[in-house]
């Protein structure tokens, strides 16, 4: 990694991305260094991954030996292990820190576009004068922006979240240009006029589809409260009581422990497996009938299109926010109430008793998905690329 020491030569399309770190296997990692390589190796344009965490840790995902990535060593990890008394001060100083080096780095890269993923930077992102065009890219709803469900029933945490917000929005109303990824999304940036739709790419092709013909149900994702898996547990326990024969296949990391309560309280060990993560979940999707997300929301829901890609028909609530901009209800999928558990194994056992229109949908939802291929999404950052240098110089 290099340190922002030297000047690097100029360019006309040189793009800067703030971002905490790409060690670690989340989403927004993913979906940076999906766009990063595909702008560096196909549109040819000359991309800087600026990091505040993670060492001289190696990227979780590939990245292009095109990308520059520049460390600035500020570990707000470290922030993790304190007590509360500490972690104020300390925080301040390191806030400090990181503006002086962002706007030293900045200064020295001269980029004509700097992108910030929306976290520690956008509190001084537009204050830095380095002649370069600042947006902001969103990966998550709203509404649930750095986990603040459920404020409302504390007061306080309510107070605070109203007063963070405002100071918020004053912030992104100042960028170029934000960036959220559903217009279910965007209709809630009310209080903005410089929102645009811009969704997560694929994380991959395939020319292997799935035939819908087993009798596999599967769902991807975190063990996590925001993904539901309790309600899809109990919903399956509706479903199993009328198909025995098939069976439900979870995949994802973290902490399982309680869903394997849930799966003996509700007697369906059988046919309710509770798998830990598959790096060749594209072979696991192939082999699998319908696609469940149960989550209580979401930025995107990419494992929605990821199943759809191999074929797989999605039977999803409509959590805000994704799966209503993802999903054509009746067509490639079918839309349930949000939380609505009943409904939910209703759906499921739908698709089970209706073969050829799960294989319908299923082939339907292969070729739908195709507008969210990086070929496709890479025309439209382009053009967006281009008319900001237009516009901004």
């Amino acid at each position: 990694m290099r340190r922002c020491m030297i000047k690097q030569k100029s360019t006309i399309r040189k793009i800067a991305y703030c971002i905490p770190s790409l060690y670690i296997s989340g989403g927004m990692e993913r979906v940076l260094t999906i766009k990063a390589n595909y702008f560096a190796e196909v549109l040819g344009y000359d991309i800087t991954i600026i990091l505040t965490d993670g060492g001289s840790k190696p990227p979780y995902y590939n990245l292009s030996p095109k990308i520059k990535v520049i460390q600035l060593d500020i570990d707000f990890e470290e922030l993790w292990h304190l007590p509360f008394a500490k972690k104020a001060l300390i925080y301040l100083k390191k806030q400090h820190e990181y503006k002086r080096k962002l706007t030293r780095c900045l200064m020295e890269l001269k980029p004509d576009i700097t992108v910030s993923m929306l976290r520690r930077e956008i509190n001084f992102i537009n204050q830095i004068q380095d002649g370069s065009i600042k947006i902001g890219e969103i990966h998550i709803n709203k509404d649930n922006f750095r986990d603040l469900q459920g404020r409302e029933s504390n007061r306080i945490k309510k107070l605070i979240s109203d007063i963070w917000m405002k100071q918020l929005i004053r912030k992104l109303n100042k960028l170029k240009l934000f960036i959220c990824l559903t217009n279910e999304d965007k209709a809630k940036w009310n209080e903005l006029n410089n929102v645009i739709v811009m969704p997560n790419p694929l994380a991959f092709n395939t020319d292997k589809l799935s035939d819908c013909s087993s009798k596999k149900v599967i769902a991807v994702g975190r063990y996590v409260p925001q993904k539901g898996f309790d309600l899809l547990i109990k919903a399956w326990s509706i479903v199993s009581k009328k198909h025995p024969d098939w069976e439900l296949q979870i995949y994802g990391d973290g902490n399982r422990e309680q869903y394997i309560e849930l799966v003996k309280e509700c007697q369906i060990k059988k046919s309710c497996i509770l798998n830990g993560p598959d790096f060749n979940i594209k072979e696991r999707y192939t082999e699998s009938s319908i696609f469940v997300l149960s989550s209580r929301f979401e930025g995107f829901g990419m494992v929605i299109v990821e199943a759809m890609t191999c074929g797989v028909p999605a039977v999803s609530f409509t959590c805000p926010c994704g799966p209503r901009d993802i999903i054509k209800d009746k067509e490639d999928g079918l839309l349930v109430e949000n939380g609505n558990i009943e409904e939910l194994a209703e759906k499921i056992v739908y698709l089970i008793e209706n073969e050829e229109i799960r294989k319908t949908m299923g082939k339907k939802a292969s070729k739908n998905v195709k507008r969210f291929r990086m070929e496709s999404l890479g025309k439209q950052w382009n053009n967006v690329f281009d008319k900001l240098r237009i516009n901004g110089h």
